[in-house]
């Protein structure tokens, strides 16, 4: 098993590639520098948190920090794509809901995962 075979790191990665591609083709290009930086910043920090903490799944603490960080990432990443929506930068209201859906499942299967580790982890 590899990090790619998470389900969590396949829900971030897929995430990545929406945002990138919002980020690119639906908002203002003033924002592309601006929000649109933080938000692509903040969905790959979920993804390579992710892998991060795979990568260092023999210490317990340590996986756990990484996927606490990336949790953390996935919820900034929430904000950004709010602030974008409030501000009237990004206006479809499908594609915007359906990011804030998906990106509100990441984040309740990493903290289901943080809990998964912390119960079964090997000390």
């Amino acid at each position: 098993m590899n990090y790619e075979d998470l389900e969590i790191w396949k829900i971030a990665n897929e995430m990545v590639l929406q945002i990138h591609q919002l980020t690119i083709n639906d908002i203002p290009k003033f924002e592309m520098f601006e929000t649109g930086s933080q938000i692509r910043r903040s969905i790959k920090s979920v993804k390579a948190n992710i892998v991060e903490g795979f990568g260092r799944r023999q210490y317990k603490h340590e996986f756990i920090r990484f996927l606490v960080i990336a949790l953390a990432s996935n919820d900034e990443t929430i904000d950004h794509l709010k602030t974008l929506y409030l501000t009237k930068s990004f206006t479809d209201r499908e594609k915007y809901e359906q990011y804030l859906s998906r990106l509100e499942e990441l984040g309740r299967k990493i903290n289901r995962f943080i809990s998964a580790v912390k119960k079964k982890h090997r000390s």
